[in-house]
């Protein structure tokens, strides 16, 4: 939230600002409003997770599809649910805001939910099966599922890349204290999601399997509709932030304005580049940014030539401002990062996809009669982000804040690194697990088995609880990086960029699993990723996983010692103000 929005910055006795003047404590924003925010994402994600965690199990069961085929499906779909964010976040930073794009996209989940619950339970609409289990979908059966699932791809596509930064909007970072509460904003907010998680992976997913569809997706379609109820419940306590004109067109006006700049000289002193001398930039809602020396011939769009100190009134397509231009570089510092968590979000995809295929194999009895679901795994990657959201928060910062004096203990890169890292270990779990599943098949010969192999599927769970860590570290530091580091009136759009990480890879999953499956079925073979996993190699997709996601690593350290972080005018007035508060 820009600096000036909000006017009740306070001390603790809530009478005088930082500065001694007298003020009132507005009764909106911060924690107040959170817990509305936070509900909405929990209701939100139930309902998400709800209908998509098993999606894989009901494409191959209902819709008569083939393994790759349904995974690649899925994946494609998951894919598109982070893409669409971009649509959203335009829309909302651009001229509706993030309130108002939240409000009418949750309209549009709401309807693409129906229409699948409807796909699953009403006749004509759901598919006739033979002794409940052999499938014969007709042609527009399928397309009212897939109209329905791309309906909730494109509603969670306006409210994904809002919800964070709403939530964070809530908290002034002119102000010490809810500066501070922000950065806890994040965790919390990634706890919610997985609350929600947990749900739909255990109580969801049995329904699904043991009750039926129909109740398995009416459910999350009531879910959303209660998320509905908590998200406008909160509206007079929000703290709405005005859309500032689209990000794109000032974007373009600098590459323009470069171009046709592209034979001044850049003076040495950045204070001769065209800035506006009022308090605040002339973008709204933004505060003034300062100038960096990266990307130097992006400054030409802010040299004040001769030409146009006669013009009255220079346009925005020759001439922009300092912030404008470093609005741009900051843009183009993410991308590296960005690019580096598409792998890392293809290990991320694998829960939904070849964990559960692998699980399907596995003995899932808990006792004589109970069985486990294999999507109902996933609950231990919602456990284990459950575990370390509060132990990162209230443990590892303040323990990691002695030792580097740094306010939020690691630095948002160093978090994501660690992210990276475990990641990578998730899928060497999966691949011995995998390894030792296949020896017993060699063992046994139970290659063309129907049972379960004698293994229990709670082996499983290390890989799942280890992408779960990953998570906590490389997920929830990216939204609160991509958050901090993108200019004030961009941030809707870059939280969209950060999600298209979770597309890409999903994209990349998919298209990893073809190469994989064109190149190892040659000459009559079955390959790596069989329908019949019992004679492929899944564990050789792992390996290949493995390794990718170490080379990643490797060159996101490269990155993160190039980056620099971003810096507004405000922020040497804020640091002596926080200095201030900790005086008073």
């Amino acid at each position: 939230m820009g600096k000036g929005e909000v006017e009740d910055r306070y001390t603790q006795d809530g009478t005088t600002d930082l500065k001694g003047n007298p003020c009132v404590k507005k009764e909106t924003g911060t924690w107040k409003a959170c817990p509305y925010i936070l509900g909405n994402e929990c209701c939100e994600r139930l309902a998400y997770y709800g209908m998509s965690t098993n999606l894989v199990v009901y494409m191959v069961t209902r819709m008569g599809e083939g393994v790759a085929t349904a995974a690649n499906n899925v994946t494609n779909w998951a894919g598109t649910c982070y893409i669409t964010p971009l649509i959203g976040a335009f829309l909302a930073d651009s001229y509706l805001g993030r309130f108002w794009t939240i409000s009418i996209f949750m309209m549009v989940y709401v309807l693409g939910l129906t229409l699948l619950t409807m796909t699953a339970s009403v006749n004509g609409l759901r598919p006739d099966c033979t002794n409940g289990i052999f499938c014969h979908p007709t042609q527009g059966q399928r397309s009212a599922v897939y109209a329905a699932l791309y309906l909730i791809a494109l509603g969670t596509g306006g409210i994904k890349p809002c919800v964070s930064s709403f939530g964070a909007d809530q908290f002034d970072e002119s102000d010490p204290i809810e500066k501070k509460s922000k950065s806890s904003f994040f965790n919390w907010f990634y706890f919610s999601i997985n609350i929600g998680a947990l749900i739909a992976a255990s109580v969801l997913v049995y329904i699904q399997t043991n009750v039926g569809w129909g109740w398995g997706f009416g459910i999350p379609a009531v879910c959303m509709a209660i998320a509905v109820v908590f998200f406008f419940w909160g509206t007079p306590l929000y703290r709405n932030q005005k859309p500032a004109g689209s990000p794109l067109t000032r974007i373009a006006q600098v590459l323009v304005a470069c171009v046709r700049k592209w034979k001044v000289h850049v003076p040495e002193d950045p204070s001769l580049l065209h800035e506006l001398t009022d308090k605040e930039s002339a973008i709204v809602g933004s505060r003034k940014m300062e100038h960096s020396s990266q990307f130097k011939f992006l400054d030409k769009a802010c040299v004040e030539t001769e030409e146009d100190k006669t013009v009255i009134l220079v346009s925005p397509w020759r001439l922009c401002t300092v912030t404008q231009v470093e609005e741009l570089k900051s843009i183009v510092r993410l991308l590296p990062l960005w690019a580096g968590g598409i792998i890392f979000s293809t290990v991320y995809g694998q829960m939904s996809t070849m964990f559960v295929l692998q699980g399907n194999t596995l003995d899932p009895h808990i006792g004589p009669h109970f069985k486990i679901p294999a999507a109902s795994l996933s609950i231990f990657d919602t456990l284990s982000v459950i575990v370390w959201v509060p132990f990162y928060d209230r443990i590892l910062v303040p323990l990691v804040r002695r030792i580097t004096g740094r306010e939020r203990g690691f630095t948002q890169l160093t978090r994501m690194g660690i992210g990276l890292v475990i990641s990578i270990f998730a899928m060497v779990a999966a691949g011995l697990l995998e390894v030792a599943r296949l020896h017993i098949i060699r063992r046994d010969n139970l290659y063309d088995s129907r049972d379960y192999i004698p293994m229990s599927i709670f082996w499983q769970v290390p890989q799942y609880f280890l992408v779960g860590a990953a998570e906590v570290f490389t997920f929830i530091g990216q939204l609160e990086f991509f958050y901090d580091q993108a200019p004030d009136a961009m941030r809707s759009m870059c939280s969209a960029l950060s999600l298209t990480t979770v597309s890409l890879g999903m994209y990349l999953s998919s298209l990893l699993v073809t190469i994989v499956t064109n190149i190892t079925a040659r000459n009559g073979k079955l390959g790596w990723i069989p329908d019949n996993l019992n004679r492929g190699h899944l564990d050789y997709f792992f390996w290949l996983l493995a390794i990718m996601s170490f080379v990643n690593f490797l060159l996101y350290l490269l990155i993160a010692k190039w980056y620099n972080y971003k810096k507004t005018a405000d922020d040497l007035e804020e640091t002596k103000l926080g200095d201030a508060y900790e005086k008073h």
